[in-house]
């Protein structure tokens, strides 16, 4: 079972100087960069636990297709060999009941990327 999780988009206020970065979530997380590139499955959930609540969601994802990012979490969205997965799960053969902390959030992309998300969806 996947939790949804709502995301709407509210404006943010920014200075002349700052960027989108500035009011990432990910910034205040200890160990980010282990955190969005790993290969955990356990991981990866949690890393999209705290993209679910960035107030800077969109623009991330939207510069993450862009650019065409490789790998690692963005904008609430998995890119595996510069794909955007859908699923991740572990080797092997899945166990017969799910781990908890095996959970993947189900982050809605924004609607003015849906057709970009599609092109990279694996």
């Amino acid at each position: 079972m996947r939790t949804l999780v709502a995301t709407e988009l509210k404006p943010i206020e920014m200075a002349a100087t700052e960027t989108w970065e500035d009011h990432a979530s990910c910034r205040a997380v200890p160990g980010a960069a282990d955190l969005f590139f790993s290969e955990d499955i356990g991981e990866i959930a949690n890393a999209k636990r705290v993209c679910a609540e960035c107030p800077v969601l969109a623009p991330c994802l939207e510069a993450a297709i862009e650019r065409g990012e490789p790998c690692g979490v963005w904008g609430g969205q998995l890119f595996m060999n510069g794909k955007m997965l859908a699923i991740k799960r572990r080797r092997g053969r899945p166990p017969k009941n799910p781990r908890p902390e095996d959970q993947m959030p189900l982050i809605p992309i924004p609607a003015h990327l849906t057709s970009a998300a599609e092109r990279l969806t694996a």
